[in-house]
């Protein structure tokens, strides 16, 4: 058996004829899974009966649970999402005008340990493979047409590479959901061997760092991660990437309350971007999390402070607001709440 999920659209026909089954039926396949956006094969009526029992056997649709969604007064809905051996992963649609982002977990917890990150907190169970991240996606789709795709839930991409890779193409493939790649946003916490992987795929997916911190020292503290890739290695290759691709990196920058939101630590961190030709900043005001109740918000005039130092050191900044605060915004929340309960019960 295979997965429906995990299969390119220039797949099945192949696949088909080396199960002995109609192989001139994979229009009709695409049609009902990436047009028709069925998640039952019973529902696709435009093959012939038998033929859908076939499917069912050989390439079953992956099925999820939605056992929690926590919505917020801006409309930003986290969903949690359990598969059928009972683990649950995080997914959250946040409406904007003209766009409809879907951020994406690619792992049950993760293994990184980021002081700030809920995920991280109990560690990783395991990763997800491409059909469960395609679950995902179509799970967020029956609540509206995703435009966006950010790749910065539960879990760190390039820690489970190829099977992220396999669901990104799925998505983005023409006779897929055919979702545009420079619509789709990964984020690492700084695998560097990723970065390699990536420039090879020549595929104009967006690429964002989570830095979190302007020097080793912070960072070693913030993201155990910086131990094996400090910023004289993580910042060379993120450099060497945008030469190669010719594409932008975005870093990412949660700022926490007396931890790096000092103006000493905008103007080493402008220092630290300038290293990186094609590179802009994305300010995050901290999300609090439960494990870590000593790290606060910082208030409007720090971060307003912060933005300024950063752009009159000529780096594109954005202060990208935090969404669903009322919904459990950070990351990995709505699943210790829901591990809690389960534990308590």
């Amino acid at each position: 058996m295979r997965p429906a999920w995990s299969i390119l659209p220039d797949e099945w026909k192949p696949i088909l004829t080396e199960k002995g089954l109609r192989a001139f039926r994979a229009d009709q396949i695409l049609q009902s899974l990436y047009r028709d956006y069925i998640d039952d094969w019973d529902l696709a009526t435009t093959l012939p009966k038998d033929f859908r029992e076939a499917l069912k056997s050989e390439f079953p649709i992956t099925k999820t649970e939605l056992v929690d969604v926590s919505e917020s007064a801006d409309g930003t809905k986290k969903l949690l999402l359990k598969y059928t051996d009972g683990e649950a992963v995080e997914t959250v649609l946040i409406p904007a005008t003209g766009r409809f982002t879907q951020c994406i977990s690619t792992q049950v917890g993760c293994a990184m340990g980021c002081a700030f990150c809920a995920s991280g907190s109990r560690g990783v169970v395991r990763s997800l493979t491409a059909d469960e991240i395609v679950a995902e996606y179509m799970a967020g789709r029956k609540f509206g047409e995703i435009t966006n795709i950010v790749v910065m839930g539960m879990g760190e991409p390039f820690a489970n590479y190829d099977e992220v890779m396999r669901a990104l193409k799925l998505i983005n493939a023409g006779k897929g959901p055919n979702l545009g790649a420079r619509h789709i946003t990964i984020s690492t916490c700084g695998v560097v061997p990723g970065f390699e992987k990536l420039a090879a795929e020549g595929i104009q997916f967006e690429l964002s760092v989570s830095l979190h911190a302007p020097n080793d020292e912070l960072r070693n503290e913030l993201m155990p991660v910086n131990k094996r890739w400090p910023l004289d290695v993580l910042l060379p290759t993120c450099a060497a990437y945008t030469e190669k691709t010719k594409r932008i990196i975005t870093f990412e920058y949660t700022v926490i309350a007396g931890v790096n939101d000092s103006r000493a630590c905008a103007e080493e961190l402008a220092r630290q971007v300038k290293r990186v030709p094609m590179a802009k900043v994305n300010l995050i005001p901290l999300s609090p999390v439960d494990h870590r109740p000593d790290f606060k918000t910082p208030d409007e005039k720090t971060l307003l402070m912060f933005l300024d130092v950063l752009m009159k050191n000529r780096i594109q900044t954005m202060l990208r607001r935090s969404r669903g605060k009322d919904a459990n915004a950070a990351c990995g929340q709505l699943r210790l709440r829901n591990l809690k309960r389960t534990t308590i019960s």
